[in-house]
């Protein structure tokens, strides 16, 4: 049972169409999730403890680095469209086998 949360910096366009690919990643690979949530850097930043993995394009991760530090996998996507990417990032975060 994994929590996802994906952001990017306002929370509506790249966020949703990340989440759109997350989803289709864990479907495809069998990981059975709980809950995935979309919504913007500020708020991922404050909630992303809470979360087995969060998705964020890869220029800011560093801003993940709090939660990376209490165990969650932070996932940079250099292309936030890119099915592969996500399955590829689901399967290195160990959530999906």
């Amino acid at each position: 049972m994994a929590r996802i949360l994906v952001a990017c910096a306002n929370g509506a366009g790249t966020s949703l169409m990340m989440k759109m690919r997350v989803e289709k990643a864990c479907k495809d690979l069998g990981v059975n999730v709980t809950e995935i949530h979309h919504c913007s850097l500020s708020e991922g930043v404050s909630a992303a403890s809470r979360y087995d993995a969060v998705f964020c394009p890869l220029n800011f991760t560093n801003m993940f680095k709090s939660a990376a530090d209490k165990g969650v996998h932070i996932c940079g996507m250099k292309n936030v469209l890119s099915d592969k990417e996500a399955k590829d990032l689901l399967i290195a975060s160990g959530l999906a086998k």
